[in-house]
């Protein structure tokens, strides 16, 4: 199984103090920062962009930016997140009619690529061909677009679908995760949790990223009984 990885979504952070609340987050044992990327277009809120994004790599050195993409056309974004230093650019399969294509093109910029699915899509939209092309597979458990909502029950089983045809990659969930719902994501196979308010609004973040942690690898070590 693929070791866990905590990805804070800084959608939940200060953005007036945006590097500053990334170091931090490092410093709490967080290896990737989940940078929500939104255009008011594929989802009706508008959040951050390359600019911004480029501005948290100069100022975080090593810093793995997991960018979540949740816009309309996302090939016209490739290069610009390149340039800013994104790591990971993850798109959701329902803004584009060629993934394989755009897979290659990710990958052609040095970038790690994600493919998302919403709440609504199955998880059968992400074939075996695009599946094993990915590098990582996110499953969101809230709809895109804003923080702060309630977990969706109804999404974990898409995760374990997932796991069981694609057992090496990473699986990602994003929307509503926290120390109360993890458990669920947990057993059935996400290795990456993206959490916002769990995280970034907690007395002690370095808790709860520890804790997250522990879920996973806890799930781990029963499924592999």
């Amino acid at each position: 199984m693929p070791r866990p990885i905590i990805s804070p979504s800084v959608l939940a952070s200060d953005f007036g103090q945006l590097t500053i609340e990334c170091k931090r987050m490092i410093k709490g044992g967080a290896e990737w920062l989940h940078m929500d990327v939104m255009d008011g277009h594929f989802v009706p809120n508008i959040t951050i962009g390359a600019p911004v994004l480029s501005c948290v790599a100069k100022s975080v050195p090593g810093i793995f930016m997991d960018c979540h993409m949740m816009v309309e056309h996302p090939e016209k974004w490739v290069d610009d997140i390149a340039a800013a230093g994104g790591s990971l650019y993850c798109f959701h399969i329902e803004a584009t009619s060629d993934p394989l294509s755009l897979i290659k093109f990710i990958r052609d910029k040095n970038m790690k690529v994600g493919v998302a699915i919403s709440p609504d899509t199955p998880s059968t939209a992400i074939t075996d061909e695009i599946g094993l092309a990915a590098d990582m597979l996110l499953v969101m458990t809230v709809y895109p677009g804003r923080g702060g909502q309630k977990f969706l029950d109804r999404c974990v089983p898409k995760v374990a679908e997932l796991r069981a045809r694609f057992p090496n990659k990473d699986i990602e969930v994003d929307g509503g995760v926290g120390p109360k719902t993890v458990q669920s994501c947990a057993e059935a196979g996400t290795n990456v949790i993206v959490a916002g308010t769990a995280i970034f609004h907690a007395g002690n973040p370095e808790e709860v990223i520890t804790a997250l942690k522990n879920a996973v690898i806890t799930a781990q070590a029963n499924n592999s009984v």
